[in-house]
């Protein structure tokens, strides 16, 4: 079955960290950026990061730089988010997604044609 799989959200205190998985089956990443990105209730669908598949560069959104490293591991076929200094702002639902083969790393949702569930991270004390 071919899909892409969150894990690693929950519930963590404002100044914690949570790590992000997403695995995928049924492919390999190698060919494919890969871009996380959240939803807040009531919000639009946003990117927050994403990684090259050719020399694995990487671009942020400005409100979680310095915070979040997004990193791959294809032999895992695996991609990670790692979120630190967390906010109750980043709460939101998480989700990891892949380019067309080929493409280049963006934020932007149009240019991501295949979805992973979700996972919801909560921010709170």
């Amino acid at each position: 079955q071919v899909q892409l799989v969150e894990s690693g959200g929950g519930l963590v205190q404002p100044g914690g960290s949570l790590r992000l998985s997403c695995v995928a089956s049924g492919f390999t990443l190698d060919y494919y950026a890969i871009g996380w990105f959240r939803q807040a209730p009531g919000k639009e669908r946003e990117g927050v990061s994403c990684i090259s598949s050719s020399d694995g560069s990487t671009d942020y959104a400005d409100s979680v730089k310095g915070r979040f490293t997004i990193s791959r591991d294809n032999a895992k076929n695996t991609v990670y988010l790692q979120m630190n200094s967390l906010k109750p702002e980043d709460t939101a639902v998480y989700y990891c997604a892949t380019t067309p083969p080929g493409s280049s790393c963006s934020q932007e949702v149009y240019e991501y044609d295949f979805w992973g569930q979700g996972t919801q991270v909560t921010v709170s004390s």
